[in-house]
Order: C-alpha cells, then structure tokens, then sequence
C-alpha cells in the first residue's frame, strides 16, 4: 500500500494521456490540473472507472495577482494592518484567463483515496460545466462558488445566489471587491422593511498566516 498513491498518479497520466492534463503529487497529496472544456470527461471518468464516488468539497478561488503582492507590515498598530501591497502588478492581473478557478475534493471510498481536481475557468464572467449531474452533493457547492467568485456553473440546475441577499452587488471572495463592503443592510423597525446606508465600519485587515517552503522548514541532516 506504499505505492498506491503513485499508483494512481501513474494510473490518472496513462488515462488522461490524450488530453491537456498535469497531475503532481505534493506533502503527500495528489493534485491534478484540468482544462474546463474537459471537466466533464475527467470528472465521469474519476468517478465511474475510478470508484471517487463522493465529492467532499467544491470551492472556487481567485488566483489575482498570486505570488506578485506583499502585505505591508511596517505600520502595524492596533487597527491591523493595511491591504496586500502590490509589488509592480497592474491591473491586467485582474483580468487573467487563469485568474479564477474550481477546486474539487473528492474521495473513494473503494480505495480509501483522495484526490483533488483543480481546472481554471474560461471566458468573462468565468464559466466551467457544472458536474451536479455526477455528484448531486455539487447543487449547493456550486451555488457558492457562484454567489461568492461569480463562477458560473453551464447546466446547473438552479444556479442562484445561497449566502447572500438577493439584491446583492458583486461577489464578496473576489480580491477587488472592498473590505469593508459596498453597503451595510439592516432591517428598520420604523420602516418594516430591510433598508440599505452607506458602509460606517473602518477598513481592517489582519496578516493572514503563510506557510512557506523555504530554508526554514528544511529538516538538518
């Protein structure tokens, strides 16, 4: 059983050998990188010849301006810290065809195996096919995705927003969206109505912890 995860990254290569595909294994995890067009034919084929017949986890993430910002911590004080600094990136960063992607974590049950699939969805808004008809479990996955990065899901079933309002503005995990929000939303007892003000909350940003594989982390012989 020593093998069996380089078995399978063997096993994914020699199938998918006919399609634009990368698969590495990293600290003992398997990855593999899809294109959209064929997300379908991989997903059908992980999951009817290679028994992930659950999918745990479905999110979208947003790769804008990955590896190129810094995080200005030279004035630091008890109000946080200040945005991601940017390190010469400029705006086309925002606007990169591998700026959004759908990451997929799946599991066989079999084989007592996970695999994560990562494909990069194409065009403006972003779109990729949904795989609700594979795993049902993706319905609400999506939808989140969808509400939060704006990835649309071709051929879900009822792609609508699932965590915030209805007549909510832009997509909140998106890395140009405000901090702080557009509007703050309240419901008035006066009025009886849910109302919308102007945002009065400070901008705050902590540091977010980074694990990085430098000199550090390498073990002394």
């Amino acid at each position: 059983m020593a093998n069996t995860l380089e078995n399978l990254h063997a096993e994914l290569n020699d199938r998918f050998s006919d399609i634009s595909f990368k698969a590495d294994i990293v600290y003992n995890e398997l990855t593999v990188e899809v294109p959209a067009a064929h997300i379908l034919y991989v997903c059908q084929a992980l999951h009817n010849r290679f028994n992930f017949s659950q999918l745990m986890d479905l999110c979208g993430v947003d790769y804008s301006q990955y590896g190129q910002a810094d995080w200005e911590t030279k004035q630091a004080s008890s109000g946080g810290f200040s945005r991601g600094v940017s390190k010469g990136v400029h705006k086309e960063n925002l606007d990169s065809p591998r700026r959004f992607a759908v990451v997929y974590h799946l599991l066989s049950i079999k084989h007592n195996q996970r695999l994560r699939v990562r494909s990069f969805a194409e065009g403006e808004p972003p779109r990729i096919n949904s795989v609700v008809s594979i795993w049902s479990s993706a319905d609400w996955y999506e939808r989140e995705a969808f509400d939060l990065f704006g990835i649309l899901f071709d051929e879900h079933p009822d792609l609508r927003r699932l965590l915030t309002d209805y007549g909510f503005v832009g997509h909140p995990f998106r890395k140009d969206f405000p901090l702080s929000g557009n509007v703050e939303m309240r419901y008035d007892p006066e009025k009886k109505r849910v109302v919308y003000e102007p945002v009065s909350i400070e901008p705050r940003t902590l540091v977010p912890k980074v694990i990085r594989q430098d000199n550090r982390y390498v073990s002394s012989p």
